[in-house]
C-alpha cells in the first residue's frame, strides 16, 4: 500500500549552483558542538537535488526531499522554493571567479 510508505527526510538549504540543467547544488548548514572544547561550529552538507522545472536559482532558499537515486550524485529532489535570493552581480573589471 502506498499510504504505508515511510516518511522521507526533508531539509532546508540554499542553492549555491544552478549551472547544470535540472540539477541544483544545495548547501544545508547545521551547528555542532566540538567534542573536546565545546565551541559551537558551523558545518555544511552539500546535496545535489533534482529540479525538473529549473525554477530555483543561486541564493534561493529551498526545501529538498530525499528520494531514490536519480544519478550517481543526485538523491534529493527540490520540493519548493521557500524564499527567492539575490543573485550575485558581476563587478566590471573583476575576474569571474573572484
Amino acid at each position: 500500500m502506498a499510504s504505508e510508505r515511510g516518511v522521507r527526510r526533508t531539509l532546508v538549504g540554499t542553492v549555491t549552483s544552478d549551472k547544470m540543467n535540472k540539477t541544483r547544488r544545495v548547501e544545508v548548514e547545521r551547528l555542532v558542538r566540538h567534542e573536546q572544547y565545546g565551541k559551537i561550529m558551523r558545518r555544511r552538507t552539500v546535496c545535489h537535488a533534482h529540479d525538473e522545472t529549473n525554477d530555483s536559482h543561486i541564493g534561493d532558499k529551498v526545501e529538498i526531499m530525499e528520494t531514490r537515486p536519480i544519478s550517481k550524485t543526485k538523491t534529493w529532489r527540490v520540493l519548493r522554493v521557500l524564499a527567492r535570493g539575490v543573485a550575485p552581480v558581476a563587478v566590471e573589471g573583476m575576474p569571474e571567479g573572484t
